[in-house]
């Protein structure tokens, strides 16, 4: 029974954490939550990104980013690394809000 209650409560937090995309950008690799990688190709990404002025935008996961100041604030807390073989994702900064998201 107690298995049953924590995996539930997992799948609750995680999904929490899913929907939600509130940046916050860190300065060491240890504080992050994830390891981020730019590239220059749409065609490498994992992630096309959209980052928004608003954070009512940043609902969902399709790809749309807010940053905040403040690393209370933040649903996932990221570290751009240098190296493509470091990152957890590859994201691709895109200028149109209708191209973010996961690529297939």
């Amino acid at each position: 029974m107690k298995k049953y209650i924590l995996i539930i409560g997992f799948i609750a937090l995680f999904s929490i954490k899913v929907f939600t995309q509130q940046i916050y950008i860190c300065e060491y690799k240890a504080d992050s939550d994830i390891k981020v990688f730019v590239t220059k190709y749409k065609s490498e990404a994992t992630l096309k990104v959209y980052v928004t002025d608003y954070k009512s935008e940043a609902k969902g996961i399709r790809g749309i980013w807010y940053f905040t100041k403040y690393k209370s604030d933040a649903d996932w807390k990221i570290y751009f690394t240098k190296y493509k073989n470091d990152a957890d994702i590859i994201i691709y900064y895109t200028k149109y809000k209708s191209e973010a998201g996961w690529s297939k």
